[in-house]
């Protein structure tokens, strides 16, 4: 009796493994090109005074990204890169970056500042009441 066939098979059904393995790790890089899943419910994000007049703050773990441009005037960008779908995870001023491959995005406008992304961020809903921020799912 030979042991080809097998020896195939296992080649195979190895080949499957790691090619499902590699799959899944693309996956949770972000998964297809220019994913922009942002936040998927309403968030209480706390207190307006958080983000900075003039600047922006970005909520990781909330996948959001508010800035406000001028007193009392919130504006809110799922915080997801537009390239591969990582999400954003610095703000320096109104500059926020994507750190899987160095892409820069306006947090006043969502705008792309630095590619490898071309597509600006999505925007989301924002609310202060009371001196707290709501947002929720981005707007489609």
């Amino acid at each position: 009796m030979s042991t080809e066939p097998s020896a195939r098979r296992r080649t195979v059904l190895c080949g499957a493994a790691l090619a499902g393995a590699a799959g899944a790790g693309l996956t949770a890089c972000g998964g297809k090109h220019g994913s922009s899943a942002g936040p998927t419910a309403a968030a209480d994000l706390g207190s307006a005074t958080a983000v900075p007049v003039g600047g922006a703050k970005l909520y990781r773990d909330d996948k959001v990204l508010v800035s406000q441009p001028s007193q009392g005037t919130f504006k809110a960008f799922s915080a997801v890169c537009t390239h591969q779908g990582c999400v954003l995870d610095t703000v320096d001023g109104t500059t926020a970056s994507c750190p899987c491959h160095g892409s820069k995005f306006n947090a006043e406008t969502g705008a792309v500042v630095q590619g490898p992304a071309t597509r600006p961020l999505p925007s989301v809903p924002v609310t202060e009441s009371g001196g707290k921020l709501t947002t929720g799912p981005a707007a489609s």
